[in-house]
């Protein structure tokens, strides 16, 4: 989104078709002026539709241009290009088809959208670039949107955003999460600093969410949402998206008050006229590109990812080092870290995405990843924590008028159904709010749980309850062993006689990384090489494990 500032427009319109945003919304705006908007008559539809030419506004142009070209900057998708094999014919481009009006006006009707896709000059203009100008950009667009647009769909489809709202990732920033405009807008949803604060988003020297698909994809579902209770219109929405809610109520009172986006179109800034029009424009080409001759790029990217939570300082040159991964690559997969630097404590941990095949290396290898080259990336003598392997640390907010808010501490013992059945919710409900990843929780983690207004009060005292209790609240059976195990006091390890091995018998709830850190200078990893445990989390109560003597 080009020149976004941090001004809040709260004009009060007379009329019903006027809300207050809320207080704690920071619209994206641009300070624009006088100069920047064109006083003339109203365009109207019969002019627009009766026009031979239309230029494009430059300034939405070049931006357009720009995102399209850094789009191939992209590690992964110069290596997909350079060793994919596919049908692509760039000759085929002299062969380019043209269809009339009446042909782009029919394949719009059909595509379902909220979102009025109305078809003049202005948007064929547009439609143009992406079709002719624009082909092997467009190629890529197409590759990259198998990646992206099932991760916007599912966020947008839990806020409540139409589906078709995806394309704006489009003019925003041709689906580059490292895109930078020139007013320093940043990521694949183009936030300026203030409003991606605004909306959440970490954003220091370190960190930048804007640049992460998945939070700056939630921070801009708010937005949207945010607009839309402005205007009950999804196409003034866009607009305001581009240039901030002060300059389409202006644009609105100049008016005369009208509402639809073209009758306004001469009272928006320049570049916003061209937003709408681009937006319709990239939905169509992103629907009917097989029609202009236009393939998928077969881009190879890492669509088979795992996500692994440190919470100690980790260079992504040590994890490319150690498990041989392109660095370039790790970058690409974790755009938010600008200085290559994940900067997690004990306190705040940061995620960080590698590919599927190497997941079991990174825990097999942590130790030797977090000692390689420690001194030359990090000040010496810190202590090495495991990882813990959950998703992420965002979180989803839903609205406070609805639900009510259950917190939840892990203990011992406990896993993700068995918190699901005792609060009486989904598995993958309690797994999406807190955004873990294949189950994994780990003992003093806090859980955030989400109960229908005036139907939480039952639940409150779970937290504070015995397993057998909680079992029992939820009409489960308690078997002796479990209850017995659930309050027996772990043992300390057995000294097996030989003096070379200590042998330990796995209690309820126990992890390899909790028995390793009895025993200074063991890791887990020893532990599971010893034992040939190949995966650390099936460890079962009653296991006997072996554990080497140190010194």
């Amino acid at each position: 989104m080009n020149s976004h500032t941090n001004r809040i427009a709260l004009t009060l319109f007379t009329g019903v078709w006027m809300m207050f945003l809320p207080s704690y919304v920071k619209a994206q705006e641009t300070n624009y002026t006088e100069e920047n908007i064109d006083i003339v008559e109203p365009l109207t539809m019969d002019t627009l539709v009766s026009m031979d030419t239309f230029t494009m506004e430059g300034e939405l142009e070049l931006k357009t241009a720009e995102n399209l070209d850094s789009l191939l900057n992209l590690w992964y998708v110069n290596q997909s290009l350079e060793t994919a094999v596919d049908d692509y014919n760039p000759d085929a481009d002299t062969l380019i088809p043209d269809f009339s009006d009446s042909v782009y006006l029919q394949r719009l009707s059909e595509i379902p959208s909220v979102v009025v896709l109305t078809y003049n000059r202005i948007v064929k203009n547009y439609i143009n670039v992406y079709t002719r100008k624009r082909r092997e950009q467009m190629r890529v667009m197409l590759g990259l949107s198998d990646y992206y647009f099932p991760l916007f769909g599912e966020i947008f489809d839990f806020y409540g955003i139409p589906y078709e709202m995806k394309y704006l990732a489009i003019i925003e920033s041709a689906l580059n999460p490292r895109a930078v405009s020139r007013a320093s807008a940043v990521g694949m949803w183009q936030f300026m600093y203030s409003t991606g604060k605004q909306y959440g988003l970490t954003i220091n020297s370190l960190v930048d969410e804007r640049r992460d698909p998945v939070a700056a994809t939630h921070a801009a579902a708010k937005f949207l949402k945010d607009l839309y209770r402005i205007y009950h219109d999804w196409t003034l929405a866009l607009a305001a998206y581009n240039c901030g809610p002060g300059n389409v109520n202006k644009a609105i009172r100049r008016s005369g008050g009208k509402r639809d986006f073209w009758e306004i179109y001469y009272y928006l800034p320049r570049e916003t006229r061209g937003y709408v029009p681009a937006f319709i424009a990239a939905t169509y080409a992103m629907n009917y590109h097989a029609d202009h001759l236009i393939t998928k790029a077969p881009l190879q990217l890492p669509r088979h990812t795992d996500t692994i939570m440190v919470h100690e300082p980790v260079h992504l040159k040590q994890i490319a080092g150690v498990l041989g991964i392109p660095i370039a690559q790790l970058r690409d997969m974790n755009p938010q870290y600008r200085q290559e630097i994940v900067p997690a404590t004990a306190k705040r941990g940061y995620a960080v995405k590698i590919p599927m095949e190497q997941s079991a290396a990174f825990i097999d290898l942590q130790d030797s990843i977090f000692a390689y080259k420690d001194s030359l990336f990090f000040d010496k003598g810190k202590l090495v924590a495991s990882p813990h392997r959950y998703s992420s640390s965002y979180r989803v907010d839903l609205p406070s008028d609805k639900y009510d808010k259950l917190y939840y501490t892990v203990r011992s013992g406990d896993n993700v159904g068995y918190i699901a059945d005792w609060y009486d919710v989904r598995a993958s409900d309690l797994r999406y709010w807190n955004n873990i990843s294949r189950n994994m929780i780990r003992t003093g983690q806090e859980l955030l749980i989400y109960k229908a207004k005036g139907k939480s009060a039952r639940y409150k005292d779970l937290n504070n309850m015995s397993f057998t209790a909680k079992q029992q609240f939820a009409g489960r059976t308690v078997s002796n062993s479990v209850s017995s195990t659930s309050v027996t006091t772990k043992q300390p390890p057995v000294d097996n006689g030989s003096g070379e091995y200590i042998t330990y018998t796995v209690r309820q709830g126990d992890t390899l990384w909790e028995i390793a850190k009895k025993y200074p200078g063991t890791s887990e990893t020893d532990i599971a090489r010893l034992n040939s445990i190949s995966n650390s989390s099936r460890i079962s109560p009653g296991q006997v494990i072996r554990i080497k003597r140190k010194g």
